[in-house]
């Protein structure tokens, strides 16, 4: 890897929307995240990835990107992105940025002109049918909203037509181009003076939405020959031109990081890792390993994840999540004491920490509220950052906020700072434990216990983590060694005894083993 900062990087991510709202309009904005900059490095994050803040027409929240070259006037000019960026790095602290390479806005002026009925410029920057009445098996095709003879593919929504990659098997020859055509190269051409763009105002690099949607009819997702082709050309480019930048996708597959992405993020897929310990009962018969009631399985988790490690660990790292705004978040699943043994669980494993805003003071994901911005269910997941006890919990001055945001007593910065047993204190804790030990930047890892609801038990290193996740005590037949010393807690401290490990109820506990 050609850049050294990553490993020790603690992320803090930022839905713009809902973070700060500095100028009262009920929006949050740059100016008003540039404010928080000095609590976001408290809080022990010395990177921020920033959701699109890109212009737009907001119709899927900033993922259907208007302009790539310009600021959102919803957030600020573009001298507030400069301070923002110039502000987090004269406090040391790196900003990713949200890149969305597979589809804009539809109106975007790139893809306006692709729609004309005479061959232009733009004509092949999008993937078109040859005929109005013609719907391919497998794509989404909008049609009669453009006088062009065709209908255009979209990824997701009617309002985000599908930039042309190419093909990897062209089926169709009429409408399909192949991934190596001159249309598709200049796509990839097109992508790279994006990133540079942002690069050269001072960004640090890029989470990149769907990355493996480029390229058309290329294989499963852990193939991928074509996408991972664009990608790995990308990294060159940035490795030759841009040494210090970062690419994290938004991938679930060890085959990202072969790919060239620094790190990828481990999602929340059905029967995965982070899945199967946290948010199992997301799923029919199906139970996390935190579940209250002792029917996860710890050997499930540790089998994915040593197979997920060993897979990246030359090359790349696991992108960890607290949750994200495509995620419901944890609270109200968990309670506050529940939440700290996950997190410190979360983040003392090998990969790099991703904290989702408001997680570290327990926000809760709030249900069937009314979509907007077609968030839809993730709309739950984004109401405005609770400050304090204030109008609009502290986030705007605004009559009526983007979201309505939760004015709670307990759930919010203000109260949980004075409260030494927050949560907020203690991600604060761990965070700084963390930061504290080597053996949790590097990428060692051994699963010293790993059965059923049991104390979960792994090593870093030197370092010993025991984790039990239920209401309960319980024993673990894991021998410490009589030198070694418990260095770091939550709850009460696990303690040895003659053939093994006594662990008190929801407690988190690190052994220096001697």
């Amino acid at each position: 890897m050609s850049n050294t900062w990553l490993k020790s990087a603690v992320f803090y991510e930022i839905y713009p929307n809902s973070y700060m709202d500095a100028n009262g309009d009920g929006y949050g904005d740059l100016k008003g995240i540039t404010g928080k900059l000095d609590y976001i490095k408290s809080l022990g994050c010395n990177a921020i990835w920033l959701n699109p803040h890109y212009d737009s027409p907001f119709r899927d929240g900033g993922y259907d990107v208007r302009d790539y070259f310009k600021v959102s006037e919803r957030f600020g000019t573009e001298s507030d992105f400069d301070d923002f960026i110039k502000t987090a790095h004269a406090k040391g602290i790196k900003v990713i940025l949200d890149l969305v390479p597979g589809h804009t806005s539809e109106e975007n002026a790139d893809f306006l002109k692709s729609a004309e009925n005479v061959p232009n410029d733009m004509y092949d920057r999008y993937i078109w049918t040859n005929h109005e009445w013609h719907f391919p098996d497998g794509f989404k095709a909008i049609a009669g909203r453009h006088d062009r003879k065709g209908n255009y593919i979209v990824n997701f929504y009617s309002t985000q037509p599908a930039l042309n990659y190419g093909f990897n098997k062209v089926d169709d020859p009429s409408w399909q181009m192949s991934c190596k055509s001159d249309a598709a190269v200049k796509t990839r051409e097109w992508l790279k003076s994006v990133m540079r763009f942002w690069l050269d105002r001072g960004a640090d690099g890029f989470r990149v939405d769907m990355a493996d949607s480029l390229v058309k009819n290329d294989g499963s997702q852990s193939e991928k020959p074509a996408t991972s082709e664009i990608w790995r050309d990308v990294r060159a480019m940035l490795d030759a031109e841009y040494p210090d930048c970062i690419i994290v996708s938004e991938w679930c597959d060890p085959q990202a990081i072969r790919a060239g992405f620094h790190a990828d993020f481990m999602l929340d897929h059905h029967g995965n890792p982070y899945n199967l310990l946290v948010r199992g009962e997301e799923e029919p018969d199906t139970y996390s390993y935190f579940d209250a009631e002792g029917r996860g399985d710890a050997k499930k988790i540790a089998d994915g994840f040593s197979e997920w490690h060993d897979a990246v660990k030359e090359d790349g790292y696991i992108a960890i999540i607290s949750c994200n705004h495509d995620t419901p978040r944890l609270a109200p699943y968990y309670t506050q004491e529940q939440l700290k043994i996950i997190y410190a669980t979360l983040f003392t494993l090998p990969g790099v920490p991703f904290i989702y805003y408001g997680d570290e003071i327990g926000m809760k994901y709030i249900k069937d509220l009314p979509s907007v911005e077609c968030g839809f269910a993730r709309t739950g997941s984004r109401t405005p950052m609770q400050w304090d006890m204030s109008k609009n919990a502290g986030f705007s001055a605004a009559d009526k906020t983007f979201l309505p945001a939760a004015v709670d007593k307990q759930i919010n910065v203000a109260a949980q700072e004075k409260d030494k047993k927050s949560l907020l204190n203690c991600i604060k804790s761990i965070l700084a434990f963390r930061r504290s030990r080597a053996e949790f930047i590097s990428k060692e890892l051994g699963f010293v216990h790993a059965k059923g609801s049991e104390p979960l038990c792994y090593k870093r290193g030197n370092l010993l983590c025991v984790v039990n996740p239920l209401k309960t005590k319980a024993s673990v037949a894991v021998e410490v060694k009589a030198k070694s010393k418990a260095i770091f807690s939550i709850g009460k401290e696990a303690k040895p005894k003659k053939n093994g490990i006594d662990v008190p109820p929801l407690s988190f506990t690190v052994f220096e083993c001697i």
